[in-house]
This record gives C-alpha cells, sequence and structure tokens, in this order.
C-alpha cells in the first residue's frame, strides 16, 4: 500500500458550507420555497482559520471545497474582487495551517445568468463555461493542490431534470440525458484545461452498487439501464475514450483517459430497482437512514473491486463517503467498517490514492436544511467520537499492521 502519500481528507462544498450565492440558481429555488433557506451555511465563510486549525490537529490534512461561480463572477464577465479576495483568504489560511485543497468548479448550484444562456447544453454556455475554467486556474492555481472539476454529473443532472428536486424542477427523461451528457462534456473540458497545471484532476462519480429488486427479467433489465446511467458512461469515457449516455449517439472522446489522473467517486449506499425504474432501499429490511437509503459500508468494498476490474491500473480516489446521521454511533460503525474494506481492497492491491470523508463541519443538506448532519465536528465545532475515530485511523495508517 501506500503510506506516507495516502491523502486523508474532508469534502464540503460552497453553498451547503457558506450558504447560497445571492446570484445563484440556488437562492432563486429558495425564495420560491422550494427547499429550506441555507442562511450562512454552517459560517465557514468567517470561521475558516478555526476549521482548518481543528482538521490538521485531527490529521485530516486534505479538503475539497467549492468555489462559487456565482460569488466570484455575479453577472457575466464582472468579477467581484472582494469574493476574489475573500477566496484567496481562504486558501492561504487552508495552506498556512498545513491543509492541501482541493477545489471543485460546479457543485450543483450556478450563476443565474449562466442558467438564462442556455448553462452546459448550449454552446454559449460551453464557452463561458472554458472561460471561467481558464480563469480559475490562472486566479487560484497557485493555491490549489488537486482539482476536481465537476461534482457528480449524474446526481446534478437527475436531480434537477429527472427527479424535479434541484433546479430547474424539471421530470422529463429525454432532458435528463442531455443533461447528463452535457455535463460530462463540461467535465471533460475543464479536465483538459486543468491537466496542464501540473496538478492532479479527479472525477466525483456518484457510484451505487446495483440490485434489482426480485429475479424477475423485468427487474433485472431495468437494474441494467441504471447501472449503465451510474457506472458505464463515465467508466467507458475514463477506459475506452467514448461518451455513450444511453439513448444517445457515442462520442468519441480520446483523450478522456488522460486528462482525468483520478477515478474519484462519492459512495453512500446501494440501490434496488424495479421494473419502473423506481428505487428502493438495499439491503432489503435493513433500517433506513433520514436520507432514504440504508448506510451500507460493504458497498464501498463492491465499488473498488469494480473499479480494479473494470478500469485496471488506474489510481481510484475516494472523494466522499459518510453518514447522514444524529446518531453518532451508527456513523462510528459504518466508518470504522468502511474503513476496514478500504484498506483490504488496498492489501489485496486497488490502487487507492485517498479518503475524504463527507463532511467536516455539520452544514446544509439541500432540500434536508440542517436536520440531517453529516460532520464529524457539530455546528458549533465539537469533535464527535467519529471525529476522534477517523483520526485514530489516520495516525494508525490505513489498516492496522497484520499480525505475524
Amino acid at each position: 500500500m501506500r503510506t506516507g502519500d495516502f491523502w486523508w481528507g474532508t469534502a464540503a462544498s460552497s453553498t451547503q458550507a457558506e450558504g447560497a450565492a445571492p446570484a445563484s440558481d440556488w437562492l432563486q429555488w429558495e425564495d420560491a420555497g422550494r427547499v429550506p433557506r441555507s442562511g450562512d451555511g454552517n459560517g465557514f465563510a468567517s470561521r475558516y482559520e478555526e476549521d482548518f486549525a481543528t482538521l490538521a490537529g485531527l490529521g485530516l490534512r486534505h479538503h475539497r471545497l467549492s468555489i462559487e461561480w456565482a460569488r466570484v463572477e455575479p453577472e457575466p464577465g464582472r468579477r467581484d474582487p472582494q469574493a476574489v479576495a475573500h477566496y484567496r483568504d481562504v486558501l492561504a489560511a487552508a495552506r498556512d495551517k498545513g491543509i492541501d485543497i482541493w477545489v471543485c468548479l460546479h457543485h450543483f448550484t450556478l450563476p443565474v445568468w449562466f442558467v438564462d444562456s442556455g448553462g452546459f447544453a448550449s454552446a454559449q454556455g460551453r464557452e463561458y463555461w472554458k472561460r471561467h475554467v481558464h480563469w480559475m486556474a490562472e486566479t487560484f492555481g497557485d493555491y490549489v493542490h488537486g482539482w476536481k472539476p465537476v461534482n457528480e454529473p449524474v446526481a446534478f443532472a437527475g436531480a434537477g431534470w429527472l427527479l424535479g428536486m434541484h433546479p430547474p424542477g424539471e421530470r422529463d427523461v429525454g432532458s435528463f440525458l442531455e443533461q447528463l451528457e452535457a455535463t460530462y462534456i463540461a467535465a471533460l473540458e475543464a479536465a483538459r484545461i486543468l491537466h496542464g497545471s501540473g496538478r492532479p484532476v479527479a472525477t466525483i462519480e456518484a457510484v451505487s452498487p446495483v440490485f434489482a429488486a426480485s429475479g424477475s427479467e423485468a427487474d433485472e433489465s431495468a437494474a441494467r439501464l441504471v447501472d449503465d446511467v451510474y457506472w458505464g458512461v463515465w467508466t467507458r469515457m475514463l477506459g475506452e475514450g467514448v461518451l455513450h449516455v444511453p439513448l444517445r449517439d457515442p462520442l468519441e472522446v480520446p483523450d478522456a483517459p488522460d486528462v482525468f489522473d483520478l477515478a474519484g467517486f462519492s459512495y453512500y449506499s446501494a440501490t434496488s430497482i424495479s421494473a419502473d425504474l423506481s428505487m428502493g432501499p438495499y439491503p432489503a429490511g435493513a433500517e433506513v437512514g433520514p436520507m432514504g437509503y440504508v448506510p451500507w459500508s460493504e458497498g464501498i468494498g463492491i465499488v473498488l473491486d469494480r473499479l480494479a476490474d473494470t478500469l485496471p491500473g488506474r489510481d481510484i480516489l475516494i472523494c466522499e463517503h459518510g453518514v447522514g446521521t444524529t446518531d453518532d454511533d451508527l456513523r462510528c460503525t459504518i466508518l470504522s467498517d468502511s474503513l476496514d474494506l478500504v484498506g483490504a481492497a488496498v492489501r489485496d492491491g486497488v490502487p487507492v490514492s485517498g479518503f475524504f470523508h463527507w463532511t467536516a463541519v455539520d452544514n446544509y443538506e439541500w432540500s434536508f436544511g440542517y436536520d440531517v448532519p453529516f460532520g464529524v465536528i457539530d455546528a458549533e465545532r465539537v469533535p464527535r467520537a467519529s471525529a476522534r475515530l477517523l483520526s485514530d485511523r489516520v495516525a494508525a495508517g490505513l489498516y492496522p499492521p497484520v499480525a505475524r
């Protein structure tokens, strides 16, 4: 296994930690009464130095944050100097505290003006996006350890255009597939630009082991389709240089395997699929958490084994894993079991480069507001037992020495 350079970290996003930006589509969503108010998030915008010091003390020396596009460019072509200075201060403070920062350029929320231009699916939007990526690299790149350009294309497109949970609130399969393809193209365009920076570039893919709800052919067929959306699209892109979203024409992207240095993913649960494409919790009969799924450590081992088989030799990064719960004992159990499985995978030769816990400090959880805590540190900045567990695992190494 890797010893000295395994990346232990945490992850968060701007909207969740700082609240919705005034020029963002998420604030519009809040104003429309679609979701709870985010306010100032968990106060990270004013408490970042304290938070970085705490993380450094725990040994969690990598942190992924998003620099909110709607804050730094509230109108097309007009950058906000105060917002730019603020984010540079945040990045400088992280460096001072010994925290290596990974920057995400898009974590679900966007400037209203960009959405009005057609977003990722329009030619004008793509040009705006490429301009933004270049500017981000030039403006903040000197403080960045690594890039994770686009957070969870499947979750972004699914929540906005299939499930109606996020802006723009549509429920249309064709629109979902179009937006999914467009978001992957945006991620690729960003990776092409950022790859030359000398910093590692990772995907962040929302993955879930998919199981048919029953042994019927109808359920099995539906499960294969959903599995292709969760897994097939991005693994073909990284493995074969082909972007092929179901029901859309394949696109040749021969540089895709090269511009992403790491196959990064987030994992929270497995999913059961019925013939009508409805999703249910898995394993059946297990206790469902407040997010509507079963926190299930075993799935992270399944994910790692599958990635090792599907993308042999590709460095893998666990970009998010955590449990939304008020029961920190449960969080400790899931975290401990999951890390045991990660350690076992590494021992078996799976090239895992790092583990980022979601999240550090309790924050805003989209449509759930502040009701589902994910942090190993509470909003008052008191570390939980799970923080100590994670810190102890960092100190001990990915897994304890094997007795001989």
